[in-house]
């Protein structure tokens, strides 16, 4: 993450200059844009353009949408190649790379397991037996895929379904962010669902504040970071329950952990990261992190009766905070 904020970003600041405020819905969950208007483009086409490149996202990586290019390559024979597009090719790229650099702990493979348990777009099966949990772990694992980035070409191995749940929204607000920059908009918040992305600065030479999300019932102290060419993402279990699969075991985790946030410049990144920390948990995860020089925040749930949660910060943070 940058440790300076860039010159040129001070030089558009003005206080007069109005904040513009845009929402709606994509990915199954809500976005929200805030921008400095300098009157380059109407908020009306700033929208058009979101809900447009959005809907481009959803078209392919989509688990809901039957006609999407993942739920395609999720139907194919064992053998069968697709050409993917280069959103896509980017994504799964990036998916295979954290997943080596995380020792599998996140794995974008175990899509036929999370819909078989109700996290896709069917309820869970009413039917469903052990053997069938077995059978979808045994079809999974990040190191079945063969992808060739040069020709974009993914080969499905047989049986095996992505997911792409960890990481997609973290693609999307990068690629928000981006597109206001290509129509001129260089200082802007984004968010999608919770993950987040700052661009620039706010009209009165402050960076984007916000805090880091916290479990329902956690009284912890507030964390709120300031966000210049930044993003945060969080991991946590409080929204949709215990959906994060374990790739090691093909199952949901449980439920020590309550939420992992990560900051970092790039929030596809922090997405993904977010995901294996939450797997990996406080001892594992925190090891990583400080191994990978990751900032991450993780909120986990202390035994007893009572709600009890503990808040554990890796080196990185630590060091952006005394910053």
């Amino acid at each position: 993450m940058p440790d300076k904020v860039a010159p040129d970003a001070f030089g558009r600041c003005d206080p007069k200059l109005p904040v513009e405020m845009l929402a709606g819905q994509a990915l199954g969950t809500f976005w929200q844009v805030r921008f400095v208007s300098r009157g380059k483009v109407g908020p009306d086409d700033v929208r058009t353009a979101i809900g447009r490149r959005l809907d481009a996202i959803v078209a392919e990586m989509s688990q809901w949408e039957p006609g999407s290019v993942l739920s395609r390559f999720n139907r194919m024979e064992a053998g069968e190649e697709i050409v993917l597009p280069t959103d896509f090719a980017k994504v799964i790229g990036t998916a295979l790379d954290i997943a080596g650099r995380s020792e599998g702990a996140f794995d974008p493979t175990h899509g036929r397991a999370a819909a078989l348990l109700g996290f896709g777009a069917e309820p869970a099966r009413a039917d469903l037996s052990p053997t069938d949990l077995k059978d979808a772990f045994d079809q999974a694992g990040w190191q079945r895929l063969a992808f060739d980035p040069q020709t974009r070409r993914l080969c499905q191995p047989g049986g095996l379904w992505l997911d792409f749940s960890g990481i997609a929204k973290g693609f999307a607000v990068d690629a928000v962010a981006d597109l206001l920059g290509e129509l001129g908009i260089e200082d802007a918040l984004v968010e999608i669902g919770g993950e987040l992305v700052a661009r620039g600065l706010r009209p009165d030479a402050q960076p984007w504040w916000v805090d880091l999300e916290s479990p329902p019932g956690a009284v912890l102290a507030p964390l709120r970071i300031g966000l210049h060419q930044a993003s945060v993402a969080t991991s946590g279990d409080y929204v949709r329950g215990l959906h994060t699969i374990d790739p090691s075991t093909g199952r949901p985790l449980p439920s020590r952990i309550a939420s992992v946030s990560v900051l970092h410049d790039n929030a596809m990144l922090a997405d993904a990261w977010a995901t294996a920390l939450t797997v990996l948990g406080p001892d594992r995860g925190l090891v990583l992190a400080d191994r990978k020089g990751i900032a991450a925040r993780f909120v986990e749930r202390l035994p007893g009766q009572d709600p009890a949660f503990a808040e554990t910060i890796s080196a990185a943070l630590a060091r952006m905070i005394e910053d």
